[in-house]
């Protein structure tokens, strides 16, 4: 009966996937609808596989087998099943499912036309409202955990209770009808709420760009970009360290994503640095980092990304773009850390402990593997929408696929089998990704719709920043780092910028700027202890201690704290000023960077002491601002700290010498 109803599941996720995949096919190559239409359906369908891929007693039976695994034993079957009478609990999530379904459709006219405060909201609008808001919730849970689920609950309390809060909190009261209409509209009838642009974004370009990462990673491509990575750094001093900062970022081009970069880069490159001697902290560290760097690397770069030029109203070419500078000085900077490591280690060894690393296939004749984001990154440059430069590169990869057939002898062919897992992977991803956009919806509606947080928040940092911005941009850094502590990426930013970007915009930033480091934040608590998943799961493939493995990420990712500060002072980094402005700027940010990155590693010609290291530091952080006079004085003490570090090894050279003769 257990295989009966796996089978039947297995079903279901083919058929629903196959849906998934019709409509935004139809989407993309057809026509697209209006966002009432088209996020309510691509939620539904979402939902839909969330639900299957994780029904509610899945935590459970794997807990089961694997416990009866340890014990050497096959498990028990009445064990396994338990909670079985559960599913009941799936069936009604489905039942559901199927109402909300029903609801867009014989609704959408209706909905269209909805003007708010003016057109009836019914009973059946109230209970799609509930319904919608309980399956979101719940799919929340069993996806991403209690951390976001709790975050949410937390907020639609706060929605009904904040005439009754003091301070910044509270909120001029409505009668219980007044606060129940409002929040049935604001949330699933007009497009302020689970349907507003960050689950659009979703429908109409994330869905294609990740599908497009899974086909191009499972077509070969991501295997060469690791061994592109592997290749440029196989002969020089500390080559598995910059093997995964290069690797890692290449990845993170394609996939945004600092989880899947460190499972795909990781399990090669944090074992041939464990065996040149790092320490397993240290080799999942140099890896966490350079993984997490790519959410900020064109041209794919994060999910928040593409929600943060749908919400910006600009191109998404304008947003990557901005995004180049930054993310190369982060790559910089790591690059420059490991390199000065490895000389630190190879100076207390007395010498090299590189080891070769393999590639199991030529480059070279590889190449044309590369196609696919050449054309993707050239279709968004001219100008193209988003959805159909998705769907270039996923057709790209297909022909790259038959090319691997008849021109490379079948390698990194994958056949109708392995390209229909692809599509069931994509769909799968693509899902957990439009489940926190569309929940994160609600904390929005709640923060600028149902009440006055944002209004009152951006009120107090506001009146802190006008005479000290950079205490603002500090409270601003930290909110964003609990934020992303507690949440996914892409929730922290969409968070972040409905609490902080208007305080960051009434202190006379830039939108984009605002956004930009609002994002970058986000990202970084991805390797900032005590919840920092890119540090956990590089902690676990090195075999090292988790929270020693985030605190050094955090240190080796140092650069990554001061970039967003620095193109707050000085928004030419983000391409924004003349040639001349930007030429500047980059080279400052690129010193300075690499001021900080010394800093960090301790060592030039030799191990640094305290008082240059402190001083090193001093020197980077000259660099934060545009003035000239600052960087002056920041090359000058940190070339002069540098030339005594120089110094002082020559003169060790020297002792050395003199005491052998």
């Amino acid at each position: 009966m257990t295989e009966h109803k796996i089978d039947l599941r297995k079903i279901a996720i083919v058929i629903v996937t196959i849906a998934f995949f019709g409509f935004q096919m139809y989407l993309a190559l057809i026509k697209q609808l209006t966002p009432m239409l088209q996020s309510p359906l691509h939620l539904v369908l979402a939902l839909f596989v969330v639900f299957l891929y994780n029904p509610i007693d899945k935590k459970y039976r794997k807990s089961v087998t694997k416990k009866a695994e340890a014990a050497g034993r096959t498990p028990d079957e009445k064990e396994l099943n338990k909670w079985a009478f559960l599913n009941y609990i799936d069936v009604l999530s489905f039942a559901g499912i199927f109402y909300m379904l029903w609801y867009t459709v014989s609704q959408y006219s209706r909905l269209r036309d909805f003007v708010q405060f003016i057109s009836p909201v019914t009973t059946v609008d109230k209970i799609a409202m509930v319904i919608t808001i309980i399956l979101l919730l719940e799919a929340v849970r069993r996806t991403l955990g209690n951390i976001l689920f709790g975050f949410i609950i937390v907020f639609i309390l706060y929605a009904w209770t904040a005439p009754y809060l003091p301070g910044i909190l509270f909120t001029k009261g409505k009668s219980f009808k007044q606060m129940l209409d409002q929040f049935t509209t604001g949330m699933t009838m007009t497009e302020a709420g689970v349907f507003g642009t960050p689950l659009y974004t979703s429908a109409s370009s994330l869905f294609y760009f990740i599908v497009f990462g899974v086909f191009f990673s499972e077509c070969g491509g991501g295997q060469l970009l690791i061994d592109i990575g592997m290749k440029f750094s196989n002969k020089s001093s500390g080559g598995p360290a910059k093997a995964a900062v290069i690797s890692s970022g290449l990845m993170g081009m394609v996939s945004g994503s600092a989880v899947a970069n460190v499972s795909t880069t990781g399990v090669m490159t944090i074992p041939m640095m464990k065996k040149i001697g790092y320490e397993p902290e240290e080799a999942g560290a140099i890896e966490a980092v350079a993984s997490t760097g790519g959410q900020v690397m064109p041209p794919i770069m994060g999910v928040g990304a593409f929600i943060m030029a749908e919400m910006l109203g600009v191109s998404y070419f304008k947003v990557a773009s901005s995004a180049i500078l930054p993310a190369v000085a982060y790559y910089f900077g790591v690059f420059v850390l490991v390199t000065y490591l490895a000389k630190k280690r190879a100076s207390k060894a007395g010498g090299s402990e590189d080891v070769k690393i393999s590639i199991d296939q030529p480059i070279l004749p590889r190449l044309y593997l590369l196609i696919p984001v050449i054309l993707l990154v050239f279709w968004i440059i001219r100008g193209s929408s988003l959805m159909r430069s998705g769907m270039v590169g996923i057709f790209s990869c297909l022909v790259c696929n038959v090319v691997s057939y008849f021109v490379a002898n079948k390698r990194n062919f994958i056949g109708i089998r392995e390209l229909g897992k692809c599509c069931i992977n994509g769909a799968k991803q693509a899902a957990e990704i439009a489940i926190p956009t569309a929940a994160c919806g609600i904390i929005i509606n709640v923060v600028t719709g149902q009440t006055s947080l944002a209004t009152n928040l951006s009120s107090l940092i506001g009146s802190l920043g006008t005479n000290y911005l950079f205490l603002a941009l500090l409270i601003a850094m930290i909110g964003c780092m609990l934020l992303g502590m507690a949440l996914p990426t892409v929730a922290a930013y969409l968070v972040g910028v409905i609490l902080f970007v208007p305080v960051l915009r009434s202190l006379g930033i830039e939108p984009l700027v605002a956004n930009m480091f609002v994002f970058y934040f986000g990202i970084m608590a991805q390797i900032t202890p005590p919840v920092c998943v890119a540090s956990y799961t590089a902690a676990g493939i090195a075999d090292g201690d988790a929270m020693k493995t985030g605190l050094k990420g955090m240190l080796f990712a140092l650069v990554g704290f001061l970039v967003p500060f620095v193109f707050v002072y000085n928004p030419a980094v983000l391409l924004i000023g003349t040639p001349v402005e930007i030429l500047i700027a980059g080279t400052q940010l690129l010193v300075g960077t690499f001021f900080l990155a010394i800093t960090v590693s301790g060592y030039f010609h030799t191990t640094m002491p305290a008082w240059q290291r402190a001083v090193s530091f001093v020197a980077a952080m000259c660099f934060i601002f545009p003035d000239i006079a600052s960087s002056i004085v920041g090359v000058v003490i940190g070339v002069a700290v540098l030339f005594i570090n120089a110094k002082s090894d020559k003169k060790t050279v020297e002792v050395a010498g003199a005491t052998q003769s």
